[in-house]
């Protein structure tokens, strides 16, 4: 009786002959029971909203909900948006769509849903003041980089140093 061939051989080096693949092509695969189950894309989608389409688009327009597509992935964003704004919106909504599908790094959206109306979206905490060190410090400063040779490291260190005396000014301190 002939022994049969070793096919589990065959069969890795066939898998290999394929070449390199991204774990991305994989792994929304493998994540979708677990994306469909808990729900994260549905509440970071509102909470990422100025980072994803960016300053401009999120003072106009707010997520709404999520209408999940088969299998978790490609659903419908309702999006309710300001008059003057909806029409631009529909024409960036090739755009719009790409952004939130690479932030989060899969088919999470496959589709808008425009819904006009006023929308309310709360203010953006402004920067913090920036605080400027004293001139008396900035001008010791300034004497002790005077021996620094090249001028874009003398820059960097003082932007550092000002920097630095800045916050540790005794009306900053903690």
């Amino acid at each position: 009786m002939a022994a049969k061939p070793d096919n589990k051989k065959n069969k890795r080096t066939s898998k290999r002959a394929g070449g390199l693949r991204a774990i991305g092509a994989d792994s929304a695969r493998a994540t979708a029971p677990i994306r469909r189950k808990r729900g994260f894309f549905e509440a970071s989608v509102f909470s990422d909203w100025h980072d994803i389409v960016g300053d401009d688009l999120a003072s106009q327009c707010v997520p709404m909900r999520l209408v999940r597509g088969p299998e978790g992935e490609g659903g419908t964003l309702h999006v309710k948006v300001t008059g003057p704004l909806a029409l631009e919106l529909q024409h960036l909504e090739p755009q719009v769509i790409e952004r939130i599908n690479s932030y989060y790094g899969y088919r999470a959206v496959a589709g808008l849903r425009l819904h006009q109306g006023p929308i309310s979206v709360p203010e953006r905490p402004k920067p913090a003041e920036t605080v400027h060190a004293d001139a008396a410090d900035m001008a010791q400063l300034d004497e002790n980089l005077n021996a620094v040779d090249d001028p874009e490291l003398r820059r960097a260190l003082r932007d550092f140093g000002e920097s630095v005396l800045a916050h540790n000014k005794p009306d900053n301190a903690k």
